[in-house]
């Protein structure tokens, strides 16, 4: 395992800079250019002004000197420096955001594990019941319904008629003088409805894997035997059907750890929070290439990572399954 570990690791560098010249490469194949909002709309901007921010930026150097210059940059430990009006380090602005995007969509990835796969157990050993006709109605709906729309409904329902829960931003105006618990409870509140519609989509789809595995495994001859050797449904069931249906549950969890960063730019936005999506989204329209090539960076490594974790998984959760180098 650890040969096999080492190995991953090792290669995930070459395939790593890949990844990033293809970004780096295609980013600038965008039309516009980060001079262009600090040009146009200002009347004393002159052609030399113009020249000049190319020369600071380094974008009047070919293409490939462009990522050489960053890619010995970030062997330094640097992601270079904002073309924004701030002009602060990639880094800096990256590590500010970050935290609460992990946490938001750390907090609906578990909501989305804690409900899903029950739900499709359920489903798949009570198949063509009442529950299995019903979840499977909400489960469309689920597939059905854009984000953005069903962010807004619950915005205007929860937050303006019933004004049960803030709708945008992470803090209260009065946020700095409350308790402790009361800071807790309010960053709570303001979490409630990201959180929610962040595990919305993500919950429909798993929980239909779910079942179509279990589906799968349950009429599989080991089941058979295991029934017929005097096991309690629950054991059949729990012990030895659902570990096998985990295993393409599991590809399906690696690859959505990605989405931390992809999926946040709608419900950030909608929502106000000041996390990577929204980051990435204004760096974007922005033509923030330093700032665009950080985030793209952090979600290459999390995509390899994914992948890497859901083959470890993989060993985890059915024994019988051995990596080997």
């Amino acid at each position: 395992m650890s040969k096999y570990l080492i190995k991953r690791v090792l290669f995930m560098i070459p395939l790593l800079l890949g990844i990033t010249i293809i970004c780096f490469f295609v980013m600038r194949l965008a039309p516009g250019s980060p001079t262009d909002l600090q040009t146009q709309m200002n009347p004393k901007a002159s052609a030399e002004m113009k020249e000049r921010l190319m020369s600071l930026y380094e974008l009047d150097k070919p293409i490939h000197v462009q990522y050489g210059s960053w890619l010995k940059k970030l062997g330094r430990g640097d992601l270079g420096t904002s073309f924004s009006s701030d002009h602060r380090k990639v880094a800096d602005k990256i590590m500010e955001r970050l935290p609460i995007t992990i946490v938001i969509n750390f907090l609906s990835l578990i909501i989305i594990i804690a409900i899903a796969v029950p739900i499709g157990v359920l489903s798949a050993v009570h198949q063509n019941s009442l529950f299995d006709k019903v979840t499977a109605v909400l489960v469309f709906i689920g597939f059905a319904v854009p984000t953005f729309w069903l962010a807004l409904l619950m915005m205007i329902f929860f937050g303006i008629h019933l004004g049960w829960l803030p709708i945008s931003g992470l803090r209260s105006l009065n946020y700095e003088y409350l308790s402790a618990w009361g800071q807790l409870v309010d960053l709570a509140k303001h979490l409630i409805l990201p959180v929610f519609i962040s595990a919305f989509g993500g919950l429909a789809g798993l929980s239909r894997y779910m079942r179509a595995n279990m589906l799968e495994v349950i009429r599989q001859d080991y089941i058979l035997t295991a029934r017929a050797k005097g096991l309690s449904e629950r054991q059949v069931i729990y012990k030895h059907a659902l570990r096998n249906a985990l295993l393409p549950a599991i590809t399906i969890l690696g690859l959505s750890i990605p989405g931390l960063i992809g999926g946040s730019v709608i419900f950030e936005t909608i929502f106000a929070i000041p996390g990577m999506g929204q980051l990435f989204y204004m760096s974007v329209m922005a033509r923030d290439y330093p700032t665009v090539m950080g985030i793209l960076l952090i979600g290459a490594i999390l995509t390899l990572l994914g992948n890497l974790i859901a083959d470890l998984s993989y060993a985890l959760a059915d024994p019988r399954i051995r990596i080997s180098s």
